[in-house]
């Protein structure tokens, strides 16, 4: 066995294709030659960022980095990139096939065709750098399989927070901490819309309207809003922080949707921020992943992180608490961190050594009822005596006990805020449901969950 270029264990590779041992020999820098799936947002600005830096990269690391085919679905689309034409193909099992490629960029998204060209690329000896969350959210076992297999490297750093560089950490720097929670913000979309209605007080239709304006939020917008696209980061943090299998699947979530300006307002008075978090907990014995909106004390680190920014919260047994920050989206960030995996693959390349991530361990996944939070809840019920006692023996008759709560009159209608102490959320949405049948109550707004300090 062999140290890798990051000092973690790392095997000896069993398959270099004749081809990449004389390309990576046969000049005076070592010379990798890429082939990039997608020429979008991010593939675009890779292909830029390598034209730019590539002397310095060569002076850096002696490696020099060649674009040599990219694979589009349209030859005839303009692109902002100073690449000869006949460098594209329409044909990206063609790139993955060819042996004039030596390491395989994907960021066409989505699982298919992505799925089967990544382990096609694997297979044949090539290392692969991939910036699709949702295809390691979802399939990332069989690709790990793949890559041990063909005795390369998979690296998927831009696949969580963009530039952020978060799965190197857990992967080398952490690797020997026991990680008890990863919290963070995310997706960039949802938390420029809370900042806009938190800072503003705006509604969040207009904000999620100027959000799809500004590029931050796309014309479908249901993968941000309603927690798909952190869900599928909060899998893959999971995964590489407990040692743990957890796919997109397993993750409970819960959008933005319905926040209104009443919450955010309470929230404030109340010496709170509402965020959309990823929560990620491992007690050793169970896994626990959801993605929900949470209130935030304006201490934590986390209520600072303002507009497209994320943000990511580590719990570790001996180094305590961490934060990272840093843009989460855009081409630039994430072509970047593609970039640094890049670089690390073609050192491993070099060697003939390649990382990875170790046994993931089959561990029970925690379903949300049986998870524990404080939570915040509205209620609007009728003004007269005796209704607050009943809402109350409500809440003590599945054992949700009261931490605060504050009222004020409005006419006939009294407009009731609690925070509870911690609860299991069954027993909270067992209340819930029993709130709802009382006759006194009239309307009941968003559930949210308070983290502590």
């Amino acid at each position: 066995m062999k140290l890798g270029a990051f000092g973690r264990k790392s095997r000896q590779r069993t398959v270099v294709p004749p081809a990449t041992v004389e390309s990576m020999q046969s000049h005076s820098h070592s010379v990798l030659r890429l082939g990039i799936l997608g020429c979008g947002t991010v593939g675009g600005a890779l292909i830029r960022l390598i034209e730019t830096d590539a002397d310095r990269i060569a002076a850096r690391t002696g490696i020099r980095l060649e674009v040599s085919r990219v694979a589009v679905r349209n030859l005839s689309a303009d692109r902002d990139v100073n690449l000869p034409s006949d460098s594209f193909t329409r044909d990206p099992a063609s790139l993955v096939n060819s042996p004039d490629i030596d390491l395989v960029v994907e960021t066409i998204g989505g699982i298919e065709p992505a799925r089967q060209l990544v382990i096609d690329s694997l297979k044949s000896g090539k290392p692969v750098v991939t910036a699709n969350k949702e295809l390691v959210a979802n399939v990332g076992q069989e690709l790990f399989e793949a890559a041990l297999a063909g005795g390369v490297d998979l690296f998927f750093e831009a696949a969580v927070a963009g530039g952020i560089p978060l799965i190197r950490v857990l992967r080398e720097s952490l690797a020997g901490e026991r990680i008890s929670r990863v919290m963070g913000i995310v997706n960039g979309t949802t938390n420029f819309i809370l900042t806009k209605m938190t800072e503003e007080g705006a509604e969040y239709a207009d904000v999620l309207a100027e959000a799809q304006k500004l590029g931050f939020a796309e014309a479908d917008p249901t993968a941000d809003v309603e927690g798909g696209d952190a869900a599928a980061k909060a899998a893959i943090l999971a995964s590489i922080a407990f040692g743990a299998k957890v796919v997109a699947g397993d993750v409970y979530q819960e959008g933005i949707s319905r926040i209104s300006p009443a919450d955010i307002a309470a929230a404030s008075h109340m010496g709170h921020v509402i965020k959309l978090l990823a929560v990620a907990e491992f007690d050793g014995r169970e896994v626990a992943v959801r993605v929900h909106p949470t209130m935030v004390p304006e201490h934590h680190p986390l209520a600072s992180v303002r507009e497209s920014f994320n943000a990511v919260f580590l719990e570790g047994s001996e180094v305590g608490d961490l934060m990272l920050y840093g843009r989460g989206a855009g081409g630039g960030p994430t072509a970047s961190a593609i970039l640094g995996d890049v670089i690390c693959a073609a050192r491993n390349l070099q060697q003939g050594v390649a990382s990875d991530l170790g046994v993931l361990s089959e561990f029970a996944i925690r379903p949300i009822d049986e998870t524990d939070s404080a939570f915040y809840l509205q209620l609007d019920v009728e003004d007269k005596p005796g209704v607050l006692a009943a809402v109350t023996s409500v809440f003590g008759d599945h054992g949700v006990s009261i931490r605060s709560m504050e009222q004020q009159g409005q006419g006939s209608t009294a407009h009731l805020v609690f925070i509870t102490h911690q609860a299991r959320e069954a027993d909270v949405q067992a209340t819930l449901r029993d709130l709802r049948n009382l006759s006194e109550v009239k309307d009941i707004g968003a559930l949210i969950r308070v983290i502590g300090d």
